[in-house]
């Protein structure tokens, strides 16, 4: 944002929600008004109005933190903790039952994948997702799952975008990734087999909601090479499945 001239109210609050980030989780007032262009004492009332509402939180050290109420209100978002608390317990049986590994539960965000939780054992290969974290891709085996069962207006807007380059077994080629997009809805589930990192492959399943939609995705990422999809899908699949009918009975409850 290069200045507040014509930014409504509500715009400049949400303008100075959004300069926190897992990278910046603590900043100062004119660290604030320097990342959103507001001026500082624009900032310092928001800020002011902020903090008594509980959205944000002061310290000590003078620095603003995203505050509790927040995490309240997020709690109420069917879509996320909603999602995520009926398929922890399905998710853990799967963890529990598996060993070196990520399993991540996902959403989408029109062309981002919004990670719910992620549990992982010791040692299970390095990634970068972590709960609460957001990824602008869709090469993960949760992603694919998402972008294949998105409405075709979004996966055209994704793939009218050069599409990003992690290792060299990403898919960048634009009929590649379609072909691998309709395979996700053929067989099921997708395989993402290094494509994020040298040594990771990811195998996703749709969870799907009451109306049959596809409304979120899970995931199970290893090591390259110490498993293979056909050992991991059908345990996944069944997951995936399971947290499905328990999304459906919730609504029907």
């Amino acid at each position: 944002m290069s200045g507040e001239n014509g930014v409504s109210v509500t715009g400049k609050v949400l303008a100075l929600l959004e300069v926190f980030s897992h990278e910046t989780p603590a900043l100062t007032l004119t660290e604030m008004s320097r990342r959103t262009g507001l001026s500082l004492p624009t900032v310092h009332r928001r800020a002011a109005e902020l903090v008594a509402w509980g959205a944000l939180e002061r310290g000590q050290d003078r620095r603003y933190r995203v505050g509790l109420r927040l995490w309240e209100l997020a709690a109420l978002s069917p879509r996320g903790h909603g999602i995520r608390n009926i398929a922890m317990p399905f998710i853990q049986n799967l963890y529990d039952a598996t060993k070196e590994q990520h399993i991540h539960l996902s959403v989408r965000n029109h062309l981002d994948v919004v990670i719910l939780e992620r549990l992982s054992t010791p040692r299970a290969p390095q990634v970068i997702s972590r709960a609460g974290g957001r990824f602008g891709t869709f090469a993960t085996g949760s992603g694919l799952v998402l972008l294949a069962h998105a409405p075709e207006g979004v996966r055209e807007e994704y793939l009218g975008s050069p599409l990003p380059r992690y290792t060299d077994s990403t898919v960048t080629d634009v009929g590649l990734y379609r072909s691998l997009l309709a395979a996700v809805r053929r067989k099921g589930y997708a395989s993402s087999d290094r494509m994020m990192g040298p040594d990771i492959h990811c195998v996703g399943a749709p969870i799907h909601g009451p109306d049959d939609s596809v409304v979120a995705a899970v995931s199970l990422c290893f090591r390259t090479g110490t498993r293979s999809v056909e050992e991991v899908a059908p345990s996944l699949r069944a997951t995936a499945r399971g947290i499905s009918r328990a999304l459906v009975g919730h609504q029907a409850g």
